[in-house]
């Protein structure tokens, strides 16, 4: 069970990596315009801390370095993003409302997934500890 719970840190860190690579480098233009068409004020600081908050995330996972932080981290993520980001409650059009709405639960089970992370003993096994 070793080595499946360390595929499923890399898949899982690997995840939240790729997006963070997307908020800090690849996609940044069009994710700080997305935020400010939200309303999101500061929109382009706004989506570098989410970028940050996501390479913690996915490093500790990755890692298995922290994974408290590395939870702590997402959940600062998850929560204000989804809901001011994908607020489907709030949103007139039916297509965009159902992408929000698929956004939004999909932000709820990737958080909820990261907190049960926290109920496997630490240090995990081929981790760095911590």
């Amino acid at each position: 069970m070793d080595i499946v719970l360390l595929v499923g840190r890399i898949l899982v860190g690997g995840y939240y990596l790729y997006n963070a690579s997307n908020h800090l480098f690849l996609g940044t233009a069009g994710l700080t315009g997305y935020a400010a068409s939200k309303n999101v004020p500061m929109p382009k600081p706004a989506v570098y801390v989410a970028g940050v908050l996501l390479l913690i995330g996915g490093l500790s996972f990755l890692l298995g370095y922290q994974p408290i932080i590395g939870t702590t981290a997402l959940v600062l993520f998850f929560v204000p993003v989804s809901f001011k980001m994908h607020d489907f409650w709030a949103v007139q059009d039916p297509m965009a409302k159902i992408g929000e709405m698929v956004n939004f639960t999909k932000n709820m089970a990737l958080m909820g997934s990261s907190l049960m992370f926290l109920a496997i003993p630490q240090p995990w096994p081929f981790s760095l500890g911590g």
